[in-house]
């Protein structure tokens, strides 16, 4: 079998939910849960590892990435999406 390697830089959001840390990558759409920001780091690598396996088994490497957002770079390499701010917005319901 052919191995396919890929090594991209993919933002991670980690953020805290009650007890529980959330690490979530738009650039996947993938998240993953952890007891401390460590635990939700490391499930996270694990997470993406088995995620980029699975597509690759499946033969739709091509097709999710380029669904989200992915850039092809050359005949095997892929990058990320650029993601160039973070911001806090109001919104005011009116009911």
């Amino acid at each position: 079998m052919k191995k396919i390697a890929l090594q991209a830089e993919l933002p991670v959001f980690i953020f805290r939910e009650g007890k529980s840390f959330i690490a979530y990558t738009p650039a996947l759409d993938l998240s993953t849960v952890g007891k401390t920001y460590q635990e939700a780091r490391k499930r996270f690598r694990e997470a993406a590892n088995i995620f980029f396996e699975e597509i690759v088994d499946r033969g739709t490497i091509e097709e999710v990435l380029s669904e989200n957002g992915w850039q092809r770079k050359g005949s095997s390499a892929w990058t990320p999406p650029v993601f160039v701010g973070r911001e806090l917005q109001a919104i005011t319901l009116t009911t």
